[in-house]
């Protein structure tokens, strides 16, 4: 069923690469029209419950508003070794290898793929584990509900609303979560997940400030195990400097997730639940038909599993061409 699903997919994104109609403009007369869906995504936008998601590392360029690319994002995380308050600390690091795409369907519609490769370790008191393989795969959809027109010369406005489906092409492991505080080290959530997400932006000339929310509802797996629902927001600020080679677009913003408790068997697991604020930096470059983009996030205040997980810090680097 999981390479059915694949082949599938990779067929689909194949028709659309082939039959999507080129946007005229190019990077160099860029609109700030190409908008970031944040994500993670959890949401990494392959959301994996408490501490496997990157949901506010964004699931698009700001440079792009069609393309296909690759991306790589690393989680560095610290927790208990153990459910007992004197148990040891421990470094946990998260990365993920992702395909990703935007393709316009329309003048307001948009779709969204992503396709994740994890490659996750940890280093217990007994030793290293090590997890790897294909993560949950996300296909998503905008609308634009409201849009100002490109000639104003004040603000622009710019609404989207839209929703995705999460597929559970991820393995998740059951034992991976026994005797372990961070429930989030597996590959997927073994569930089907849906994600419904809202942005605005605006802007003055090069300048601009986007906005997201998005809410991911998360379902039981076979395993009887339920992740958390998950809230993430964000705003970043950024400007364009179009030079003669080459365009440029630092970014500066905050973005926040907000975790309810994981379930099994319907009942509520204890120290699963969390929330936590970020700063994130970031710089694209574009020329020609491709594009460069790296981010970087701090947490600003944190309370994962009642302070038995703390986040150390996220980074992405990104290569994107235009279609």
């Amino acid at each position: 069923m999981k390479k059915t699903i694949i082949i599938s997919l990779l067929t689909f994104l194949s028709i659309q690469l082939v039959s999507a109609i080129p946007i005229k403009d190019s990077i160099s007369s860029f609109t700030f029209q190409k908008m970031q869906l944040a994500a993670a995504m959890d949401f990494d936008c392959d959301a994996c419950g408490c501490s496997a998601s990157g949901g506010s590392m964004g699931c698009s360029s700001m440079l792009n508003s069609n393309f296909v690319g690759i991306r790589y994002f690393n989680q560095s995380y610290s927790s208990r070794d153990g459910i007992f308050a004197n148990s040891p600390w421990i470094d946990e690091n998260f990365n993920t290898a992702q395909i990703w795409t935007k393709i316009p369907l329309t003048d307001k519609i948009q779709i969204a793929a992503l396709i994740p490769y994890h490659f996750h370790n940890r280093e217990l008191t007994t030793g290293t584990e090590n997890i790897s393989g294909l993560g949950d795969i996300t296909l998503m959809a905008t609308y634009s509900v409201y849009q100002t027109q490109k000639d104003s010369t004040v603000f622009t406005h710019n609404i989207q609303i839209g929703g995705g489906v999460k597929i559970p092409t991820g393995k998740f492991e059951e034992a991976n979560n026994l005797g372990t505080v961070n429930q989030s080290f597996q590959l997927g959530t073994g569930s089907w997940d849906y994600l419904f997400l809202t942005e605005y932006m605006i802007k003055k000339k090069n300048l601009g400030l986007n906005s997201m929310l998005n809410y991911n509802i998360k379902t039981e797996n076979s395993k009887k195990y339920q992740f958390g629902n998950q809230l993430n927001y964000g705003s970043t600020l950024f400007y364009l400097l179009d030079l003669k080679t080459v365009q440029l677009v630092p970014q500066i913003g905050i973005a926040g997730e907000v975790y309810e408790s994981n379930k099994q068997h319907g009942e509520k697991v204890v120290n699963t639940a969390g929330d936590i604020l970020f700063s994130k930096f970031g710089l694209e470059v574009g020329k020609d038909k491709f594009s460069v983009g790296i981010n970087a996030m701090l947490p600003v205040n944190q309370n994962l599993s009642s302070g038995n997980i703390e986040a150390n810090y996220r980074w992405s680097v990104n290569l994107n061409y235009t279609l």
